[in-house]
């Protein structure tokens, strides 16, 4: 399971008896390496440019084309959550580049903006194969260090918002400028 350093570990403070409760502050993780384009460009929807490069060239090798979607700014409430996808990040950029990545949370203020974050309903897949790859191990691990249980709830019907209120997981669909993005220490 992950470690989430002291620094990041929020989950008491964010998530109340109705769910994960969100305001003008969101969190991003990604990984090290990504961090001084993002202070500079700011989030950019499909930014992990590296990867999307790495694979583009491997269906080449295979024979197949790649056609690169534009996908969202992926947010959640928590540092810890955050902190959890940065560390995903870091693994699987490990697989195709050499280096010490490390997991890092970018804090992002939405002004203005916070009423285009939308629950992340397009999670249901990933989180149908293997529970998510741990995520919903680990979220209820985080529930129970806030003194909650993880509710019991079918993916197939859970409801759109409870995406983000249960499971922590929202994105917004647009560029995010670097003046509203800070790297958490």
């Amino acid at each position: 399971m992950i470690d989430i350093p002291a620094q990041f570990q929020d989950i008491q403070e964010v998530l109340v008896e109705s769910g994960f409760r969100s305001g003008d502050v969101w969190y991003h993780g990604t990984s090290s390496a990504l961090v001084d384009s993002i202070l500079n460009r700011g989030l950019v929807r499909s930014g992990d440019q590296d990867l999307n490069k790495a694979a583009k060239s491997t269906m080449a090798t295979i024979g197949n084309s790649y056609t690169e979607t534009r996908e969202p700014v992926f947010l959640t409430p928590s540092k810890a959550l955050a902190y959890y996808w940065a560390s995903k990040t870091v693994a699987r950029r490990s697989v195709r580049f050499e280096g010490e990545e490390q997991a890092v949370v970018l804090a992002v203020r939405l002004d203005t903006e916070a009423a285009n974050v939308k629950p992340d309903v397009g999670a249901a897949g990933m989180l149908i194969v293997q529970g998510g790859d741990g995520y919903l191990d680990f979220l209820k691990e985080q529930y129970e260090l806030a003194g909650q249980s993880l509710p019991e709830f079918d993916l197939s019907k859970v409801s759109r918002d409870d995406y983000l209120s249960i499971l922590g997981l929202a994105y917004i669909d647009q560029d995010l400028p670097a003046d509203k993005v800070a790297l958490q220490a």
